[in-house]
């Protein structure tokens, strides 16, 4: 029961406040090992594949349909791939595989951990906001991002492989779909988000550093493009199951 538990079993609903993504680009091979065998990284020239960081402020996240004052909020943070996955009846999807996942409260790891795949873990996220610009850290995780508040046309990042935001949006998360994979059993879970007034808006990056993407030893890594999103309602629908090969 707590292995079904674990497959996405119902739709969720929540409202973002904010979904902050970093999107780094690296090369295509250094990131084939983190992802199952029945993927496909979602690359860029052939060259290049990304790993992103969201770093989401939702509100009023539960069971979708239940009542508002029923939810819970939360600050979700995600390392994910970009990936594609071929379906059964021969459908190309685009998504996300989720390496890791953090959150600000316990009771979202308790649950988080027992309705998906997600790997939650629970850590501290701090917040300072100046007058001309945002720092999100954490102590326990390690991590620190600091954002130019002013407002002013943002140039792409200095060695972006992108030539320009259209480019840079396709891969500016999260996607339509997020995938996890049973090694065991050969089942691919799909979770298909939907969202509205989805407006991803460029921001500048002053400094970053994540203790987690440290771990992958990654090398040559860049900022691929960072965008933020602002109050979206959003829900993820019950997985798909399909059994690959």
């Amino acid at each position: 029961m707590f292995s079904f538990l674990k497959k996405h079993p119902f739709a969720v609903e929540a409202f973002f406040k904010s979904s902050l993504v970093l999107t780094l680009a690296v090369e295509k091979e250094q990131l084939q090992n983190l992802i199952p065998e029945c993927l496909q990284l979602d690359t860029f020239q052939d060259k290049w594949a990304f790993i992103a960081v969201a770093m989401v402020k939702t509100k009023d996240l539960r069971p979708k349909g239940f009542p508002q004052f029923m939810g819970n909020n939360f600050f979700l943070i995600g390392y994910r791939v970009f990936v594609r996955y071929k379906t059964n009846t021969g459908k190309n999807l685009r998504g996300l595989y989720i390496l890791k996942s953090e959150t600000d409260k316990k009771k979202m790891t308790f649950m988080g951990n027992i309705f998906t795949h997600y790997n939650y873990t629970t850590t501290d996220i701090n917040e300072i906001k100046q007058k001309t610009t945002n720092e999100i850290t954490s102590i326990n995780s390690k991590f620190k991002i600091l954002i130019d508040k002013i407002d002013k046309e943002i140039s792409l990042p200095k060695q972006s492989p992108f030539l320009n935001w259209k480019q840079a949006r396709r891969f500016a998360g999260p996607l339509p779909f997020t995938f996890t994979y049973n090694k065991e059993t050969k089942e691919v879970l799909i979770i298909e988000g939907v969202r509205q007034n989805w407006k991803p808006t460029p921001i500048n990056v002053i400094n970053y550093n994540f203790e987690f993407l440290n771990t992958l030893k990654l090398e040559n890594q860049v900022l691929a493009n960072a965008f933020i999103i602002n109050n979206v309602p959003y829900y993820w629908k019950k997985a798909k199951i399909e059994q690959w090969k």
